[in-house]
């Protein structure tokens, strides 16, 4: 009885024994009281029973820690750990206890304390108990009085951030809540990163590495750095940050209570948002930085820029080169680039700035808040001789920089902190760098125009070649399935009028109708299924007609459907193209009765719409614009592969395009402002068009659906000022998806789909973009609210 280990809690103990196991004791307590211990496999558990306290040896480790974990994960998932620094070689005879005066120690196995929480020397309380709440938080509170908190483990955090704690820092200690990594997946002792909060006193959060800063964020909220073009996902939480006279904190709080959330200071470096999936049993990552090598502070050193996208990861500015050339060429950029030549500063020497477009600024500015323009900025540099580079900064002042340029990279389109920055040069420097630049402009001029006199002739023969040998085999085949017809110097089928009007029985089974006329289905003698597209009027002649579709026909990409052939017939114009047996996208979104596409399809939908675009704009010979992107003209095979149709026929309309499109029924509402107001039509415009469409396949209704005068019931608005503000993107997602998708592809879809229907032209991404965004190789950042938005929301 007088053995203080033994623990007094006769209805929440079950202790089993048998002559040939050892002694298990498993509470079902949440509480220790003074006096009581844990050793061994003794556990406590959180009311909700979603965490437990016990002893745990992580992964293949010979030493056993004292820690907290989720209880009924089927992955094994460490939040806390008491004795990071100091394992115990044999948990059964080590103890965690409850002391009479409060404290609550770790005794190893030769009852030597390696671990202690000590509440303050001030606190005289003798009814001291060790709960682990609800939260996972394990706390030494009055036992009579529990709103009187002496310790906290909340306040001594690991590596793990759960809801309801803080990543903070005390203005009066100075002292952080910082959270540092394991050492490894199997070491849980202090690793080499760390995240925690500006020393300064701002809302800057970064991660540091041994101590220097290896990444920074900027404001969690306001998410001022390029670092964070992604949200942190609100689905899931919902993230604060509270200053007051004591300290500067975020803290967050989920939104379902039952979704299992936490933040971890990962191993590699990366500070990690999980989730845990019920239907795979699994952790999933939604987000995490930092995400790319360009991200790392500083990666490319003093005066080198990181490009994330393409060419080399760092280079250095314009008229500075690598320090160490020889690291450079390992992939090596820590020590950075110097100057070709020294900045010399005398009145002898006139200055002048080259500009460095669309970079995150460099750290280390000086604002000078008594010049606000950029004129002012230049003469307010070019009268300091120790500034080397000037610019208007994030907070609207001018910015200069007296130091060496760190932390730069160069970003992608629609990146809200992308600046110019103005580099400082002798004006002799900059002179020579004209000259120079003229030349090899000169000298490439004069060897392309070289190469090309050689190739041309070998490539028109090799392209006679091949053409030839393609012509005849595609045609061979192509006659003896159709019988009737005779094949085109392009390899496509010239089909006879009767053979089309006997494959579609007299046109009878109409699969739907367009601007550009209707569509019939047909079966050809061969069996092969076909699509027949009866043009409406036409008044070209034959030879311009089979121009124009032999220019089609040349066009073949997965994403676009295949034109087999035509026929003429009078006055008559008739294209053959395959048929697609899942029909078109419309049918699937709209219609009440049809299949569900779940969002792993949608996705793959439109990021083949995105490829097939993208190779129409900027792949084919001739640019074509395809001028009519809606649900109607997305196609689906029997994969529900998406095809792209009636692309090339706006041109086969020529003048009366503009006639055809008030007959769209339906397509005004995907017509870009400048085809509306008659303003020259671009390849910008299929973007606009390709938005409206993208947000579609993620609400599953139609955005044009304004009842009455509900205007806050048009789709594009409500997806604007919810991408732009910050909100729940999930909330946009089709109701019948319940939730059921990816959050990340979902919020780069959403964030896209609002940059192609920006009003002005030059704000919208290029096709190209688009499928890399989508692709999720290229980042995005919020999009404004489109001006012709703001008017509606406004009416």
């Amino acid at each position: 009885m007088g053995n203080r280990t033994r623990l007094l809690l006769p209805l929440y103990v079950l202790v089993f024994s048998f002559s040939s196991f050892e002694t298990y004791v498993s509470i079902e307590m949440d509480t220790l009281y003074p006096g009581q211990s844990l050793s061994g496999n003794q556990t406590i558990s959180s009311r909700n029973g979603r965490f437990e306290l016990g002893f745990f040896k992580p992964g293949n480790s010979t030493g056993y820690y004292v820690g907290i974990w989720y209880k009924n994960l089927k992955v094994k998932t460490v939040v806390w750990v008491a004795n990071r620094d100091e394992p115990l070689l044999d948990h059964s005879v080590s103890k965690l206890e409850l002391s009479e005066k409060g404290s609550l120690v770790l005794y190893n196995q030769s009852e030597i304390p390696v671990w202690s929480a000590e509440p303050p020397s001030s606190n005289t309380m003798n009814s001291t108990v060790a709960v682990l709440e609800d939260s996972g938080n394990l706390v030494l509170r009055n036992g009579s009085s529990p709103s009187v908190t002496a310790w906290e483990s909340f306040d001594h955090p690991t590596d793990t951030w759960l809801p309801g704690a803080k990543l903070g820092r005390s203005k009066v200690s100075k002292k952080g809540l910082i959270y540092v990594s394991w050492s490894s997946p199997n070491d849980p002792s202090p690793g080499l990163f760390s995240l925690e909060l500006d020393t300064n006193g701002t809302g800057w959060y970064h991660i540091l590495k041994n101590g220097i800063t290896h990444w920074t964020c900027g404001y969690w909220l306001q998410r001022v750095s390029s670092f964070s073009t992604e949200t942190v996902t609100t689905n899931y939480i919902t993230m604060e940050y509270v200053s007051n006279k004591e300290e500067n904190y975020y803290f967050y709080s989920v939104t379902t209570s039952s979704v299992l959330v936490r933040f971890l200071m990962d191993v590699t470096g990366k500070v990690q948002q999980l989730i845990w999936k019920d239907g795979s049993q699994e952790w999933e990552t939604i987000w995490e930085k930092p995400k790319e090598t360009c991200e790392i502070y500083a990666f490319c050193g003093a005066n080198g820029a990181c490009n994330q996208f393409g060419g080399p990861k760092c280079k250095c500015l314009p008229g500075f080169e690598p320090k160490i050339p020889g690291e450079w060429k390992t992939g090596n950029y820590t020590n950075g680039c110097l100057r070709k030549s020294l900045l010399k500063c005398n009145k002898d020497v006139k200055h002048d700035f080259q500009v460095i477009e669309n970079i995150r600024l460099p750290a280390n500015e000086v604002v000078l808040t008594n010049n606000k323009s950029l004129r002012e900025c230049k003469s307010a540099c070019l009268r300091d001789c120790s500034c080397i580079a000037y610019t208007i900064g994030y907070s609207g002042n001018c910015s200069i920089w007296r130091e060496d340029l760190l932390n730069i990279q160069y970003l992608t389109f629609g990146d809200h902190i992308g600046r110019d920055l103005y580099l400082r040069f002798p004006m002799t420097e900059l002179a020579a760098s004209k000259v120079t630049k003229k030349l090899r402009i000169e000298r490439l001029t004069i060897c392309a125009a070289a190469a090309i006199v050689i190739l041309i002739p070998i490539l028109v023969l090799m392209s006679w070649v091949a053409h030839s040998k393609s012509v005849t085999l595609v045609s061979t085949c192509r006659m003896a399935n159709f019988s009737g017809t005779k094949p085109t110097d392009n390899a496509l089928v010239l089909f006879k009028f009767g053979d089309l009007k006997s494959a579609t029985k007299n046109f009878s089974e109409k699969l739907g109708e367009g601007g550009f006329g209707s569509v019939y289905k047909g079966t050809l003698p061969n069996s092969a299924v076909i699509a027949v597209k009866s043009l409406k009027g036409q008044d070209h002649e034959d030879k311009q007609f089979r121009a124009e579709v032999s220019t089609i026909g040349t066009i073949h990409h997965v994403n676009l459907v295949h034109l087999l052939g035509f026929c003429l017939k009078g006055t008559k114009r008739f294209l053959v193209y395959e048929y697609m047996p899942n029909g078109s996208l419309d049918s699937h979104l709209f219609y009440k009765d049809s299949k569900i596409l779940d969002w792993k399809t949608r996705h793959h939908i439109a990021l083949g719409v995105a490829r097939g675009l993208a190779y129409l704009h900027e792949k084919c010979r001739v640019c074509i614009i395809h001028c009519d992107i809606k649900p109607e003209n997305i196609l689906l095979d029997a994969d529900y592969n998406p095809l792209l149709s009636d692309f090339g026929l706006a041109k086969l309309f020529g003048r009366d395009f503009s006639r055809v499109l008030t007959t769209m029924k339906g397509t005004r509402g995907y017509l870009a402002p400048e085809m509306i107001s008659g303003d020259p039509i671009t390849p910008k415009s299929d973007v606009f068009s390709y938005g409206m469409l993208l947000l579609e396949i993620i609400s599953g209704r139609r955005n044009w659906e304004i009842k009455g005068d509900e205007t806050d019931n048009y789709f594009p608005a409500r997806a604007a000022i919810c991408v732009s503000n910050g909100g729940d993107v999930l909330s946009l997602l089709d109701p019948k998806l319940q939730g059921n998708a990816n959050a990340e592809e979902v919020i780069r879809a959403c964030r896209v789909a609002c940059w192609c229907i920006q009003d002005e032209e030059q704000n919208r991404p290029s096709m190209g973009h688009v499928v890399q965004i989508l692709e999720g190789v290229q980042e995005i950042n919020m999009p404004p609210i489109p001006w012709f938005i703001q008017t509606i929301i406004n009416f």
